[in-house]
């Protein structure tokens, strides 16, 4: 997977880095996978816009993604890589031998025509799902469930991947994306590798249209506002708003919005400021 850069033949070529899309098989997706996905154009069930910013972009399809590789000891065969537009990474889709196709997220370096497997009888190779008491300490993974059984919640945007540091009874000690460490049972299933299209980073949509394409329209400042519309508006020139806050005047960068979660004891040591 790369990116390019474009000749500057137009003003918005001139800074954009696209997707070289050299590691798709195919652009036809599987039809039985694929589920409608109405968008809101942020308005509730009474037509009212209730999320600014929000509107327009290209028609999509949904597709059904395996997050929880549950069909354990039956080998699958990865048949193609494609591209899905609900997300940031690359899927693959799988034919498994009784006959049952399936997409899962694609790791990095998960070749068409290779077999892979989960649950007790799968080996530490890319692509395939174990528990977390039977994979070697060290092992970078993904698509790691907090819950047993309740599907993959971790590590599943393009180019992440945590590590699995050391067992504890029946915890296993995860470093996660962000820098947090915290522990989560053993008996959770984790994908080994990491998550494809590492490079999605360095992408630049170039102009405001690709923003438009995907549903996203302009998003005004506060400091441009008047004082009757947000709590940074007004004042003579560019007169900045002071304390940077949301709309309704919650404090932002840095003001904590964290709840008091159940799951708050589990974490060793919190993510990197």
């Amino acid at each position: 997977m790369a990116v390019k850069k474009l000749r500057p033949m137009t003003p918005s070529q001139r800074h954009t880095i696209s997707d070289s899309y050299d590691d798709i098989t195919t652009n036809r997706p599987e039809a039985s996978l694929l589920v409608p996905r109405k968008r809101s154009g942020g308005r509730n069930s009474d037509g009212k816009m209730t999320m600014r910013y929000i509107g327009g972009g290209h028609k999509r399809k949904y597709r059904l993604i395996d997050f929880k590789r549950d069909k354990h000891g039956i080998e699958g065969v990865v048949k193609t890589v494609e591209y899905d537009p609900n997300r940031t990474s690359r899927i693959a889709l799988v034919h498994y031998k009784d006959g049952e196709k399936r997409y899962i997220i694609c790791p990095n370096g998960l070749k068409v025509g290779q077999t892979i497997m989960s649950g007790t009888s799968a080996v530490p190779e890319i692509g395939n799902a174990m528990f977390l008491k039977d994979i070697p300490l060290g092992t970078l993974i993904h698509n790691i469930e907090m819950r047993p059984g309740q599907g993959a919640e971790i590590a599943r945007s393009a180019g992440t991947y945590a590590q699995l540091a050391a067992r504890d009874g029946k915890y296993a000690v995860i470093k996660m994306p962000s820098g947090e460490t915290r522990m989560i049972l053993t008996t959770c299933l984790a994908t080994i590798g990491t998550v494809s299209n590492a490079d999605h980073i360095q992408e630049r949509l170039g102009k405001a249209g690709r923003s438009r394409w995907m549903g996203r329209r302009p998003r005004v400042r506060g400091v441009a506002m008047n004082p009757v519309d947000h709590p940074m508006g007004g004042g003579e020139g560019r007169a900045s708003g002071g304390h940077p806050r949301s709309r309704k005047g919650l404090l932002a960068k840095g003001y904590k919005t964290r709840k008091n979660k159940s799951s708050n004891r589990y974490i060793i040591e919190r993510r990197k400021k």
